[in-house]
């Protein structure tokens, strides 16, 4: 698979690019918005390291199966937090009305 890579680059810096914009998207964005011009130059500098990281990668370094891993992660991450989430409804919606929760019990 690394010997496909280093024959396709482009489609190789393509896969780089939207996996660094997918990872910095879920990970790093604040809640607020940035500017037009800081958004652009933001991705312009994505671009450029995805260049560079391209350059490893050819270089017979895993960067794509890095940055895949890196996604499997997360997905994993955000399906615990939904499965805690439905959890601890249930738990919520189970406890009698009258009684509460074990937070309140605590407050």
């Amino acid at each position: 698979m690394q010997a496909w890579f280093a024959q396709n680059p482009v489609i190789s810096y393509l896969l780089i690019f939207v996996l660094v914009i997918f990872v910095y998207n879920k990970v790093f964005r604040t809640g607020q918005k940035l500017p037009l011009l800081k958004e652009i130059l933001l991705y312009v500098l994505m671009a450029i390291g995805s260049f560079l990281l391209l350059i490893f990668q050819i270089d017979k370094l895993p960067i794509i199966q890095c940055l895949l891993v890196a996604v499997v992660l997360m997905l994993m991450v955000r399906i615990r937090y939904f499965v805690e989430g439905r959890r601890k409804r249930k738990q919520e919606a189970a406890a009698p009305s009258g009684q509460g929760t074990a937070a309140n019990k605590q407050e």
